[in-house]
């Protein structure tokens, strides 16, 4: 009853010892991933552009090693820490573009499911209120205002996603998150216009005023 239960034990150690390989080799990857996405965003916001594309082109590279090294088991690619570091490199290459005032890249172009797409995008317009945070600190510009106008598309855009989390990957609540980012930054945008403006008035005061003349003694 029981001769070929050593044999079918064996078999089924072999394919899970092989499945567990290929785990361990994913969540190292996915880490490398991170990492290099990581520090593409920090690369643009020193503004070394030519650095954030080239740490961006080797999280594409291991992105597609990770894809091709799970394609005998599809619950390890959309387990949560594979699709995290998927988010992340979104993240980045949108945040790319946004600020590079490019051509978003759809998920197609980025090979990232469509769910992993929509809340990689809701972080990277999280992360332009870092950009434009930097820019008021010098001087309300057109490119804060630019910035701003992409933090409100995207927001109106994600909120037409109203899916289970099931199958929006967590999305309403990311949602909500970069409706109170746009919120905050809309307001500091709003103070640091105004106070560019007081500024104008007051210089352009000063530059009218004609000190009294002395009186002769």
């Amino acid at each position: 009853m029981v001769e070929r239960l050593e044999e079918i034990a064996e078999n089924i150690r072999n394919v899970l010892e092989a499945k567990h390989q290929a785990r361990e080799q994913l969540v190292t990857m996915a880490r490398v991933l991170t990492r290099h996405c990581a520090n593409a965003i920090r690369a643009m916001h020193r503004q070394e552009w030519d650095s954030a594309r080239t740490l961006l082109d080797t999280a594409r590279g291991v992105l597609d090693g990770m894809k091709h090294s799970v394609e005998d088991y599809p619950d390890l690619y959309y387990a949560g820490y594979t699709q995290d570091s998927f988010k992340e490199y979104v993240e980045a290459a949108a945040t790319y573009a946004l600020v590079r005032d490019e051509a978003l890249p759809t998920p197609q172009e980025l090979a990232i499911d469509e769910a992993t797409y929509l809340n990689g995008l809701a972080e990277a317009a999280t992360e332009l209120r870092r950009y434009i945070l930097d820019i008021l600190r010098h001087e309300h510009s057109e490119e804060a205002e630019r910035l701003l106008a992409a933090m409100d598309a995207i927001y109106d855009t994600l909120v037409t996603f109203d899916f289970p989390d099931a199958i929006s990957g967590g999305l309403r609540h990311r949602t909500d998150n970069v409706r109170g980012v746009l919120e905050r930054t809309r307001g500091d945008m709003t103070t640091s216009l105004r106070q560019q403006r007081l500024q104008a008035a007051l210089d352009r005061a000063a530059s009218r005023y004609v000190p009294p003349t002395e009186s002769l003694m």
